[in-house]
């Protein structure tokens, strides 16, 4: 490894770090604020907390690492141009593109660690969060109360079976309206409390869920006592509720993986069998056929022998039921084969976004080398500009690929076709770059693109 090439790393590596630190920490703390409502009010203990933080860590990661190749490499060539260490490399004979090798290469090892990552980490980082979202949804089920639906309220040694109902729940204030608690706990005793209205409280550590009921009343039947049945009003009363989903079961739930929990290997397994699938209902359909034809063609026979109705009218029944099972076969296949699409574009998109790095490179190192005086202002702009533009298609080609509008490889592959071409053009135009930094500001630059807006439309008053 050359002095040069050893520079060059060193030269990237803060600002790619700080780049990657930075990104990642704003997204990540977007993400948390979106799911705190989760975590809030579940008396959840700090390792769960920790676990919930972790899992939703490598989401974030997927998107800021090729981010931060862009920043590191549009912030490090404009300052090396700015102070001329660009151009005393010219003088030594060392071509701008060569310059341009040891960031590529190191965006070629970044794209194999990206496939890896988005290959066996963030599917299993996904499945695992799910699941412990779900746990931690179940933790409390008082706060899942539903309206107008008969609610199982688990307890924490689940020997109590209770069952509860209210015509109306006021999240904000817990207040309830026309209870009814069924309280099947003794298998030979059943008691039913009705309330006009209730309170939903809980002690400190949010674990037990106290019930304050007014003007109501209580019907009990014993039925070890020969259906011994008791009534007794009450103005006020307060049903305890302990250990209230106070421990998660955190037990493998088995799931269904979606596409984004998946590997490439499990994808691809999952696209055989629906398409296995297909051939099969294909091939059903069409024996099918070939049995319905034969009968109809029997039937024709017996109708021109005897010209009854009743052949012609089982002739009609018999034709609605094939294009029904027809009908219902397409239906099928149609949704076989958009899933088939969702879990081919997430395979093409693990590709996509490791290539991405790659990419990158080829477009943030002669915008870099081009603009340098365009400092934190031109590495923003040119930034956003790209990301947007970037993710932007990756969505939108994401959307229409699973609505089978587009073949799932151009809906991922094409912003990095795209700007894989652009880089290409602006790396080959190092060669012919001048090696100076005299202007090159972004204030330069937006008066170069006013002056090429303006000729032409100069031209066009001339020409009036």
């Amino acid at each position: 490894m050359t002095i040069i090439t050893k520079h060059l790393i060193k030269a990237h590596l803060g600002p790619f770090l700080f780049a990657f630190s930075a990104l990642t920490g704003l997204l990540f703390l977007n993400a948390i604020a979106q799911r705190i409502e989760n975590l809030v009010g579940k008396g959840l203990p700090w390792s769960i907390i920790g676990e919930f933080l972790i899992l939703s860590l490598p989401h974030t990661i997927a998107l800021t690492l090729p981010m931060s190749i862009l920043v590191a490499l549009l912030y490090t060539f404009s300052e090396m141009t700015e102070a001329n260490e660009l151009t005393a490399m010219s003088a030594g004979g060392i071509r701008p593109i060569r310059i341009l090798m040891p960031p590529l290469l190191l965006g070629i090892g970044m794209a194999g660690v990206m496939l890896f990552f988005n290959d066996q980490i963030l599917p299993a980082a996904n499945h695992q969060l799910k699941e412990l979202v779900v746990d931690i949804s179940e933790k409390s089920p008082t706060f899942e109360l539903q309206e107008r639906v008969i609610n199982r309220i688990e307890t924490q040694d689940r020997t109590r079976n209770i069952y509860l109902q209210a015509s109306s729940i006021d999240r904000d204030t817990n207040h309830l309206e026309e209870v009814v608690i069924y309280d099947l706990s003794d298998p030979g005793i059943h008691r039913t409390t009705y309330a006009s209205e209730g309170e939903m409280t809980f002690d400190q550590e949010q674990t037990d869920l106290y019930l304050t009921l007014y003007s109501g009343e209580v019907l009990q039947v014993d039925l070890s006592r020969s259906g011994e049945f008791n009534r007794s009003e009450f103005q006020k009363q307060i049903v305890p509720l302990r250990g209230i989903a106070n421990q998660m079961d955190r037990q493998a739930t088995g799931s269904v993986r979606s596409d984004r929990e998946m590997s490439i290997s499990m994808l691809e397994e999952a696209i055989e069998e629906k398409t296995i699938e297909i051939r099969a209902i294909q091939d059903e359909s069409l024996a099918k056929a070939q049995s319905a034809v034969s009968a109809i063609t029997k039937d024709l026979s017996k109708i021109t022998t005897t010209a009854g109705i009743d052949g012609v009218l089982r002739i009609d029944q018999n034709v609605a039921v094939d294009a029904l099972n027809a009908h219902q076969n397409q239906l099928q296949i149609s949704a076989l084969e958009s899933t088939i699409n969702r879990y081919s574009v997430e395979i093409y998109k693990k590709y996509a976004i490791a290539f991405a790095c790659i990419v990158f490179v080829l477009i943030g190192g002669p915008l870099g080398i081009r603009f340098p005086r365009g400092g934190i202002g031109m590495v923003i702009l040119v930034s956003v500009f790209v990301f947007g533009v970037y993710w932007t298609g990756l969505i939108g080609g994401e959307n229409l690929a699973d609505r089978g509008l587009i073949p799932p490889l151009w809906a991922m592959w094409t912003p990095n076709i795209v700007f894989f071409c652009l880089g290409a053009l602006l790396t080959l135009g190092l060669g012919r770059l001048e090696n100076s930094n005299r202007g090159s500001g972004l204030d330069e630059t937006f008066s170069i693109v006013g002056r090429l807006i303006s000729k032409p439309l100069g031209r066009l008053r001339n020409s009036d």
